[in-house]
């Protein structure tokens, strides 16, 4: 049986799926077509219900929880990884044009259905002036002046000091405060009118790829080069060790709290609709 497969070329979907499309453990009859997008692309195709089986934020899940469930394997939570607001030019927080509804301040977002932006949206519901452009242009966007903060995910939490640009406000350090939780940020969700046990098999498989790249790290290393955009490989596995963790083996009972209070929380402020459905598989 042939499936589609949807995840992003960053290191951790790489290290997470190399051992499952390429056959380094049993996949019990199952097959694979593979899709690489950035994580809003993704979104955007589960919005449409195209694939079998994707990867996206958890903010886009709560719109598609109706045709998709979220399976317990491959998710990225954490602590100490969340998106942060960055700028060119030193950025008070308390700044009075973080207070107020303003068109004044013109943010960068990697996409209105991101998990970074469903934080910013419970965080600062006043700053409404957004401009969604790829995640990996916002740094080159606050150097030439085109928007006034930017909201950085991926690899650039590595690279934007490089470039003489500053943080003004860790949003994974906000959520850790506010709620105690790992942040979620995306997770790996799959069709609910697949057959039950191909949900289950798929669940299992994506887990059992997830052990084999912890016991083996650098058996998929030429496959997590090939689509890390030449990225240095110190930062290729930094980015693997931030957002790789036993969430990403197992939700478990942390990690489903984690999502339920995200989701929680965004319903309260009416940034998403109510959800009917059971989230998990």
């Amino acid at each position: 049986m042939k499936l589609t497969l949807g995840f992003s070329p960053c290191p951790n979907d790489t290290f997470i799926f190399d051992a499952l499309i390429h056959h380094k453990i049993d996949t019990e009859g199952l097959e694979f077509e593979v899709t690489y997008d950035d994580v809003e692309t993704l979104n955007q195709k589960a919005l449409k219900g195209q694939l079998d089986i994707t990867k996206l934020s958890f903010h886009a899940f709560a719109y598609v929880a109706n045709q998709y469930a979220l399976l317990d394997a491959g998710s990225a939570l954490g602590f100490g990884v969340g998106p942060l607001l960055i700028s060119k030019n030193p950025f008070d927080e308390n700044d009075s044009r973080f207070q107020i509804p303003s068109s004044e301040l013109r943010i960068g977002i990697p996409g209105k259905y991101t998990t970074a932006n469903f934080l910013l949206g419970i965080a600062y519901p006043q700053l409404q002036n957004k401009q969604e452009m790829v995640f990996s242009e916002i740094e080159s966007a606050l150097l030439e002046d085109q928007i006034d903060l930017g909201l950085i995910i991926h690899e650039n939490r590595f690279t934007y000091q490089d470039k003489g640009l500053n943080k003004t406000v860790d949003l994974g350090d906000y959520w850790e405060k506010l709620t105690g939780c790992a942040i979620p940020l995306g997770g790996i969700v799959i069709n609910r009118n697949l057959d039950r046990e191909v949900q289950l098999k798929v669940n299992r498989l994506i887990r059992q790829s997830v052990e084999f790249a912890f016991a083996h790290p650098k058996s998929g290393i030429d496959f997590i080069r090939e689509h890390a955009q030449a990225m240095d490989e110190a930062v290729m596995y930094k980015h693997i060790e931030l957002y790789v963790n036993k969430y990403s083996i197992n939700l478990g009972e942390e990690g489903r709290k984690a999502v339920d209070t995200l989701f929680k929380l965004a319903q309260e402020r009416n940034i998403i609709p109510p959800i009917q459905e059971n989230l998990y598989l």
